[in-house]
């Protein structure tokens, strides 16, 4: 007789390999998940570690569907709203890449240009909301920041249609262009009593033990985010990756801004939860325009944008921009005194765009002063997204 194994075999889940933005994802629908994966949890948490192939001691994500950086270690989890006038529910899960860890705080920008189309494609989206031809406009409800973010999703015959001519800087082809309104993008629910602020100030001047005392603007608008001067800290702000991932000086020294940052936004209560939570708050730094090449060799001039920006995920300088940290540089641009706005000229403006690693992003942001505080409408900006592969995720059935 053979002998039996004492392995649990591996389980299929439906799944969707997705790019959205210059992020890419594995997408799911809530119901096609394992039961025990259905709820918030830790059973959840170890299934999307497994899938993504963390933690991986070697940082290669080797044994699963990540791609070793913060913008390719994601996760989606969508279903049919609950929310009146929404038609879809967005979670998404941010997976440590090195740690056992999903992190749950914040949005991700970029695949949001991607849950529209999924939504259609797997039938979330009511028949009626999706034209012939045209653009079906999707309502998202963003779950883990409680927001509502309108896709506009291109329709042709009925299929979403995702070839097309719309180029976005990081991402290697042309695509069909996505319109993606992050709506009332600022605080309700994170520190600082709902304000777009937590602070109070549009600058402060931020303590950090061991790194110095800086000018920085602390705001809420689509992910907490950390803006500095890119002189204040040694930058130019025409950095490439490579100039700040291969020094772990530099990231400590990042890692330090961001946990007594995050202590000052009201987002931790102690030093020590700025380890469990390292998709918020961001850090970035600003600068005025400047020539520099990007990274795939074309030349970006100080005439092609309003200022510089680098921003940090999950650790690392990022290759592009991570949508949420778009949305909150476009509402800082929008408010005059902010270090961003001063970045970019301190004029008054409804958008700018800035240059990041990866070459340019226009975003757009009108701010209103009401009753003494800063408030957003809404934040716009252009993305693209499409399907790389659909079928089956496998794990072992024990994994989770």
């Amino acid at each position: 007789m053979p002998h039996a194994t004492p392995f649990a075999p591996q389980i299929k889940i439906p799944a969707t390999y997705m790019r959205g933005g210059t992020s890419k994802g594995v997408f799911f629908s809530l119901k096609d998940l394992p039961e025990a994966a259905q709820v918030p949890g830790p059973a959840r948490d170890a299934l999307l570690l497994r899938v993504i192939g963390s933690p991986d001691p070697y940082d290669k994500q080797i044994d699963g569907m990540g791609g070793a950086t913060s913008s390719t270690s994601k996760t989606v989890i969508l279903s049919k709203s609950t929310k009146a006038d929404h038609d879809v529910d967005y979670l998404f899960g941010q997976v440590s890449i090195d740690k056992p860890f999903v992190d749950w705080s914040g949005n991700c920008g970029n695949l949001s240009a991607a849950v529209g189309s999924f939504a259609i494609s797997n039938g979330l989206v009511d028949a009626s909301r999706v034209p012939q031809n045209g653009v079906a406009v999707v309502r998202v409800w963003q779950a883990n920041i409680g927001k509502t973010i309108i896709a506009h999703v291109p329709i042709t015959q009925g299929e979403v249609q995702e070839t097309g001519d719309f180029e976005l800087d990081g991402v290697t082809f042309p695509a069909a262009e996505v319109q993606v309104e992050f709506l009332d993008p600022a605080a309700e629910e994170e520190g600082g009593g709902g304000s777009m602020f937590p602070t109070g100030n549009l600058v402060d001047d931020l303590e950090v033990p061991g790194v110095g005392t800086f000018k920085a603007t602390m705001i809420n608008a689509g992910i907490p985010t950390i803006f500095v001067n890119a002189q204040d800290i040694g930058y130019t702000g025409t950095e490439l990756q490579g100039a700040i991932n291969g020094d772990p000086k530099a990231l400590a020294m990042f890692e330090t801004i961001r946990a007594y940052g995050a202590l000052r936004m009201g987002l931790i209560k102690n030093l020590d939860e700025a380890a469990t939570r390292q998709h918020t708050p961001k850090v970035a730094f600003v600068a005025a325009p400047a020539d520099y090449v990007a990274s795939s060799g074309k030349a970006i001039k100080t005439g092609d944008v309003d200022l510089l920006v680098r921003a940090l995920s999950m650790g690392k300088l990022h290759h592009a921009m991570m949508g949420t940290a778009a949305v909150a540089i476009g509402t800082a641009a929008a408010i005059s005194g902010t270090l961003v706005n001063l970045a970019a000229g301190g004029t008054e403006r409804n958008a700018v765009r800035f240059g990041h690693p990866s070459g340019t992003l226009r975003v757009g942001a009108e701010a209103s002063l009401v009753d003494g505080e800063w408030t957003v409408k809404k934040a716009i900006m252009s993305r693209s997204a499409r399907v790389l592969m659909e079928g089956f995720v496998r794990v072992p059935g024990d994994s989770f």
